[in-house]
């Protein structure tokens, strides 16, 4: 490869609001004499748009690096280092760009473009550096894997590849260059176990110690650093050595091994719904092979197809869909009102001092840094909540989450009383006592008389009406659902109710709490079960009623497999609890009777405390004995049992229906934010987009209100 080659035709149509990358270049002396070509990629916006790549931008790039490359052969050059804007380097694939691409061989040609442009920096006849000085993600990360070698910035942010997360895979070089860089065993657990655990990325500091940049430099030395570290490579000074690079004995016994293991461990933990996971294990099996050119470009070529065959299938654009919901839709809630309503707050009260409460109670007191109080009946419950919140905030001390002084505050901030007339001053008092209505009224009864005329109301509830737990307040309108997924501090979902009711300025604060808590907040109506409880209602009571009606545990609890779901109908509801789930489906029975089923047997269940048989670690053996004898005892003489095909019909056209109707009602503004809430609040897998797209390409949309959720671009064929 000599000369640049143009993109196709339908890459650059399809790019044409790409917010391009440009490579601008500059010679550096370097003290030995000679010249080190610094190329730095600039998208021309601040901090909060990163470098991208985009079809234009890799363009751009290559038609540098091609102009380098020719000084480099004339002898004019010494090196050439790649960094990036201030602490970015790139965050990758363009992924506005990708989601847009219509076919298979349009993906195969970016594909194929892309490792073009990288490889580039693999073809010089001077050493090629990358000076990671800051985030790396994705191709921004196989950029330095194609260069002979790397520096690191110690304060870099992120260093990751995300790509199975969104349903396709390093396509770029990253899935044949870093095992044959770091090994095999580090490489599956970049490219595979990270983005798999909620896209977690590495430090810079865990980067290095991989392998996978060569130095690390102070962020306020970097590039002078990075700089004389490349003379000194340049001038044979430092020599690099790569001791993670895999061995013979890696190569002949482990690789194969290690690939078995990490196949059997994606099968017990996802299935095989989600295909790229599968699809970087092979492209990493098969990097073990790529050790010359003709191997390293056999392995690109494999890349090639692969991201094709992901990026023209429907788990890449749901996946797509799924991100651009995360990222864009989550942080501009559809119904906000205007942020400036937000009432100030600087203390807050807890209704409670339970489990639930002692966790609202530190996680207030963690990211919002005001007072928070909480209160139950007596003092002895109350002394206990306060030694609970004492007690997990020593844990976060011993894990080094918290410093000795922040310890403190929070012990000194999280205080407890039985007087409600302490609670005066609170700006914003959240109840957390058990799911009843007659409670929750009462408790809101009590506490009232005793607030400020400013304070806003808040109530947990998972399925209760708002309004009718505000019916008796003096000013319903300052009341607002908040209900928090459990465990608290990790889920990042917050449904927002807006009842009847409830005015502006309390739902401007509600929401204002919310990003100030680190929390994704969705507005909804105020409805049973709101948007994730209401769907999962849906799905445990055809369970329920599949079971009640003769259809087996067994057959009724992998049904449901295809949908791809963190866990099966009958784990979720050991979950939850028993008792809880046989409380949120009576609710929804009684709100909507025709089309949620009561279970007696659900009640018998829960008081007998049984379903599922667990060994001593926890994991799931099988159904209890007793949860078997309990709902056989009951079956009708007559049963009418389901196979699996047809249960899991039953239950896509029954979604299709309650979430038709959920937003025919106005529950939420749109399918995006049904899906959002799953995601984000039911652990929905990506490669599904949710739950909306996955109906729409099943045909249970089609088939029970006649058109679909999606534009084709996401509803595309199903892929079970």
């Amino acid at each position: 490869m000599t000369d640049v080659q143009e993109a196709p035709v339908d890459l650059v149509a399809l790019s044409a609001d790409e917010v391009v990358t440009e490579a601008y270049a500059r010679d550096l002396p370097l003290p030995d004499g000679g010249v080190l070509v610094l190329v730095t990629l600039d998208n021309g916006r601040d901090h909060t748009r990163p470098n991208t790549f985009g079809p234009k931008s890799l363009l751009a790039l290559e038609a540098v690096l091609v102009a380098q490359k020719e000084r480099a052969a004339r002898g004019e050059i010494a090196g050439l280092a790649v960094t990036g804007k201030p602490f970015i380097l790139a965050a990758g694939a363009d992924l506005s760009q990708a989601s847009r691409i219509p076919s298979r061989a349009a993906a195969l040609e970016l594909a194929r473009l892309g490792h073009r442009a990288l490889g580039r920096l693999g073809e010089f006849a001077v050493p090629t550096f990358v000076f990671i000085n800051g985030l790396a993600l994705g191709g921004g990360l196989e950029l330095p894997l194609n260069a002979d070698y790397r520096t690191i910035d110690a304060s870099a942010p992120a260093v990751a590849f995300p790509e199975v997360f969104l349903g396709i895979v390093p396509g770029w070089g990253g899935s044949t260059i870093l095992p044959n860089l770091i090994g095999i065993e580090a490489a599956l657990k970049v490219i595979v176990e990270n983005p798999l655990k909620q896209n977690r990325t590495l430090t810079a500091q865990q980067a290095f110690d991989l392998g996978i940049a060569d130095a690390i430099f102070p962020s306020a030395v970097f590039l002078e650093r990075s700089v004389a570290w490349a003379a000194d490579v340049i001038a044979g000074r430092t020599k690099v050595e790569r001791p993670h690079a895999p061995g013979r004995l890696e190569r002949a016994v482990k690789w194969d091994v290690a690939i078995r293991i990490a196949r059997k461990s994606l099968e017990s933990k996802i299935g095989t719904v989600p295909k790229s996971p599968y699809a970087a294990l092979e492209l990493l099996a098969g990097a073990k092979k790529a050790t010359n050119r003709a191997g390293v470009l056999a392995g690109f070529a494999a890349e090639d197809e692969a991201l094709a065959d992901l990026l023209a299938g429907d788990q890449a654009a749901a996946s797509l869909y799924a991100f651009d919901l995360v990222q864009r839709r989550a942080k501009r809630p559809a119904g906000a009102p205007d942020r400036s309503l937000a009432k100030k707050v600087t203390k807050v009260g807890v209704i409670g001092a339970g489990l639930m409460a002692s966790q609202f109670a530190l996680l207030f007191a963690r990211r919002l840094k005001v007072p928070v109080l909480i209160t139950d009946l007596d003092q002895a419950r109350v002394d206990a909540g306060v030694a609970r919140i004492h007690g997990e905030i020593a844990k976060l001390a011993e894990r080094g989450r918290v410093n000795p002084d922040e310890a403190n505050r929070l012990r000194a901030t999280i205080t407890g009383t039985t007087d409600l007339a302490d609670y005066a001053d609170c700006d914003w008092v959240i109840e957390a006592v058990f799911e009843d209505l007659g409670v929750k009224k009462q408790v809101f009864a009590n506490v009232e008389p005793h607030l400020s005329p400013e304070a806003v109301l808040a109530t947990n509830t998972s399925s209760l009406s708002v309004d009718a737990i505000g019916a008796d307040l003096a000013h319903p309108e300052r009341l607002v659902g908040f209900h928090f997924f459990n465990p608290v501090a990790v889920m990042p979902l917050i449904e927002v109710v807006k009842a009847s009711r409830t005015d502006d300025p309390s739902l401007a604060t509600a929401m204002s709490i919310a990003k100030d808590l680190k929390k994704n907040a969705v507005i909804t109506k105020d409805a049973p079960g709101f948007v994730v409880n209401r769907v999962l209602a849906k799905v445990l009571g055809e369970a329920m009623h599949a079971v009640d009606t003769g259809t087996p545990f067994e057959v009724v609890d992998h049904a449901l497999d295809p949908f791809g779901l963190p866990m099966t109908p009958f784990e979720l509801l050991d979950l939850v609890g028993l008792q809880v789930g046989a409380h949120v489906l009576d609710t929804h029975h009684a709100a909507f009777p025709d089309r949620f089923f009561d279970s007696a047997n659900l009640h018998a269940l829960a008081d007998a405390g049984v379903l599922l048989e667990k060994d001593d670690k926890g994991e799931v053996k099988g159904f209890d004995k007793r949860a078997l004898a309990i709902v056989k005892k009951s079956l009708p003489k007559q049963t009418t049992p389901m196979t699996a095909e047809e249960f899991r019909r039953r239950v896509e056209d029954g979604l299709a229906d309650e979430i038709h109707r959920m937003l025919e009602d106005g529950v939420v503004a749109a399918p995006e934010d049904i899906d959002l809430c799953l995601i984000l609040g039911a652990g929905y897998p990506f490669q599904a987009g949710g739950i909306t797209p996955y109906l729409d390409r099943v045909g249970a949309s089609e088939r029970l209100f006649g058109a679909t959720f999606h534009t084709p671009r996401i509803a595309g064929p199903a892929s079970r």
